[in-house]
């Protein structure tokens, strides 16, 4: 929360852009996709709030199974799941990027979870 009387309170919310999606798997164009997420999340705490990024959840998560020979797709077991987990503790979403199954199912799970949604940082208060 903020310290000011009448100030905005800080709110926790999920970054939620393509990972995946438009990279044809390319490692360079998902880094540019995780970058774009992180450059977003930065200009949110500067702006007083917290941000999440669902990767910052799942992708260790996914790399430790990995590593264990975890039987079964972690991806499709973490990936979305985790990413939904922090959102239910989240205030709001904020979509970003291009299109997106998995940042669409995250506007999806926040709008069926009664959240706010944005879709531009300049409508985040």
């Amino acid at each position: 929360m903020t310290d000011s009387p009448g100030a905005v309170p800080s709110l926790m919310i999920l970054v939620a852009g393509p990972y995946r999606s438009g990279t044809d798997g390319e490692p360079a164009r998902i880094a540019a996709n995780v970058e774009a997420m992180t450059r977003t999340s930065l200009a949110l705490y500067r702006r007083g709030h917290l941000p999440v990024m669902g990767e910052w959840f799942a992708l260790p998560l996914i790399e430790q199974a990995r590593s264990q020979g975890d039987p079964g797709d972690p991806d499709a077991e973490i990936f979305h799941p985790v990413a939904e987990r922090a959102l239910a503790r989240c205030d709001a979403v904020l979509r970003i990027g291009g299109p997106s199954e998995g940042a669409d199912r995250m506007v999806a799970t926040a709008q069926r979870l009664g959240k706010t949604v944005y879709t531009s940082l300049e409508a985040v208060p």
